[in-house]
């Protein structure tokens, strides 16, 4: 697919999804509602999400937290609604990719999308990424894909030399390596899948790349990444050091960064290319790269042209000279649209025991939990977290035995509580809790939000 085709296929399944936006009849208001999908808290989302604010429309942050469906009498519905949506999901690091996706496709069905789901799925897969780059005749790195030790101890026979070994689906540079002929290469890294790719010798002191900012088609700005110190892996999450190259940003790394956005077909994008004996490489491309490194380097934010797009993109207008002033501040303030990690109730009381339902991936059970402010975060019982699939992992903690100085290392869970009847994510740890009355013990992190009465219990 050519670039050209690309953006009139974009172009088209847009105005489709504008005209399945709502029914006929609606007014069509000059504030457009911008939604923002994303799971986490990143200072790029509520950047962007206060830019909309900033530049007169109304910012929807989309989450796990107030998102809703529903399909009745032959009708799709989405709750919250918006007029566009701004993709921030961070697949790369989801422990639930294949639903994450799905969230960002069912808002595709009736709402015009910056960055299609279909299009960031393709993307955060590097080889795949790579292999329409090529398709497209653009310059990337030689590479090379298998899915055995068999098949991938052959990579020698197929790239020159050195090579880079990477996640196929990965970010921030974390456990990539560079091998060489003769070393025992895994066609995984940490219980993921890998690849090799062409590692390019640029000739300097100290290892270096240009990523370019592209939204729409325009370069909005570009900045060297410098590897920190005997390193070769420029990421700036790892240590590298930034600077601006904006304005001396030449006409082919300009025109390799937008084709290979539109190749891809993203509405934006950070374009990592090297630059080796005068050509040109496009080394990979990250649908939601962070701009906190980029406004350090050149004091410009990438969240007013987001913004802007967005806007555009639902038919709303935007002042330029709106934009321009607002890209020389980076906002990253908590937004007013942020919804509430719990509902809200009328019951803020808890008892010394309590009935709670407890949530996970696997199921849910109704139990009852101790309250005990000694205690500095809510546990879970072993057996029960595994009985309702509490989680996903998101790692561990140390925790001090109740008598003598040893310690106790526990795993910690992602889980949902209802209390009172509201819902509430919690990390909890994870123990053997056999021996205990309760299988679920309250700590510091939960009560905090309420008033405690101890006389008040409940039966089991």
């Amino acid at each position: 697919m050519t670039a050209a085709t690309g953006s009139t296929e974009r172009e088209g399944a847009t105005n489709r999804r504008q005209s399945a936006a709502g029914d006929p009849d609606e007014t069509v208001s000059e504030t457009r509602r911008v939604g923002v999908l994303s799971l986490h808290n990143s200072k790029e989302t509520k950047a962007i999400l206060n830019a909309v604010r900033e530049l007169g429309h109304e910012p929807v942050w989309v989450r796990n937290e107030n998102v809703t469906s529903q399909i009745r009498d032959g009708r799709f519905r989405l709750s919250p609604r918006v007029d566009v949506l701004v993709n921030r999901m961070l697949l790369t690091k989801s422990e639930s990719r294949f639903e994450d996706l799905q969230l960002a496709l069912l808002y595709e069905e009736t709402t015009p999308v910056v960055n299609p789901p279909l299009a960031v799925a393709n993307t955060i897969h590097k080889y795949r990424a790579a292999a329409k780059l090529a398709a497209a005749g653009l310059l990337v790195p030689d590479a090379y894909f298998g899915r055995s030790p068999r098949t991938v101890e052959a990579w020698p026979e197929h790239l020159p030399g050195d090579a880079v070994h990477k996640h196929t689906v990965g970010t921030n540079g974390r456990l990539m390596s560079v091998v060489s002929p003769g070393d025992p290469v895994s066609p995984m890294i940490a219980n993921r899948r890998a690849f090799l790719q062409e590692f390019l010798d640029c000739s300097d002191d100290r290892p270096s790349d240009v990523r370019v900012y592209v939204v729409g088609d325009t370069v909005v700005g570009a900045m060297r990444r410098h590897a920190p110190e005997d390193d070769w892996r420029t990421n700036v999450a790892l240590g590298g050091d930034v600077e601006d190259v904006t304005d001396g940003l030449g006409r082919e790394p300009r025109r390799l960064a937008t084709e290979a956005t539109a190749v891809l077909d993203l509405d934006l994008a950070g374009v990592d290319l090297l630059s080796v004996d005068d050509d040109w490489y496009i080394l990979e491309l990250n649908a939601t790269a962070g701009f906190k490194g980029l406004f350090d380097a050149t004091g410009v934010s990438m969240a007013p042209h987001i913004a802007r797009l967005a806007i555009e993109r639902a038919g709303g207008s935007v002042d330029a000279a709106r934009v321009r002033d607002l890209e020389s501040t980076l906002d990253d303030s908590v937004p007013d649209c942020k919804p509430p990690l719990a509902e809200r109730g009328t019951d803020d009381v808890l008892g010394y025991t309590t009935q709670i339902r407890i949530n996970g991936h696997g199921g849910s059970e109704a139990v009852v939990a101790k309250s005990d402010t000694g205690a500095r975060r809510t546990s879970i019982d072993t057996d029960l977290a595994g009985r309702i699939g509490a989680g996903p992992l998101v790692g561990t903690t140390q925790v001090r035995s109740g008598i003598g100085r040893d310690s106790e290392t526990r795993a910690l869970v992602d889980v949902d509580l209802r209390l009172n009847g509201r819902w509430r994510p919690v990390t909890a740890s994870v123990t053997d809790r056999s021996e205990m009355r309760y299988p679920v013990l309250l700590g510091r992190d939960v009560l905090e939000s309420y008033t405690l009465d101890v006389s008040r219990t409940v039966e089991e």
